[in-house]
């Protein structure tokens, strides 16, 4: 989690809530993102979704154990992404305006 935050630090002041045994990542208020059991998530809809299935993501799945929970909303951060300060604050603010249309 510290490690998602530190990347994204120069992109915005980026809030953690706990919540269900992971955590919202938050921007002004709005989640844009998730972290469950070390996974980091970002939101998607049909105007960046493409990109996150190219790269390999698979969307989250609160219960593994549970293969027909799925939520297509979030998607996992691409590793090269999620070590690449610059490219993950693109992909990031992608995700807090799919998350303030919703609202």
């Amino acid at each position: 989690m510290e490690y998602v935050i530190d990347q994204l630090r120069a992109w915005q002041d980026v809030q953690v809530r706990k919540m269900f045994g992971g955590a919202g990542l938050y921007s002004a208020g709005v989640m844009f993102g998730l972290i469950a059991d070390d996974v980091a998530y970002l939101k998607v809809d049909d105007a960046n979704r493409q990109e996150y299935v190219q790269a390999g993501s698979a969307p989250f799945q609160p219960f593994p154990d549970k293969k027909k929970m799925i939520m297509t909303s979030y998607y996992e951060i691409p590793p090269g992404v999620l070590e690449d300060p610059a490219q993950l604050a693109e992909w990031a603010e992608r995700s807090l305006v799919v998350a303030r249309k919703e609202k």
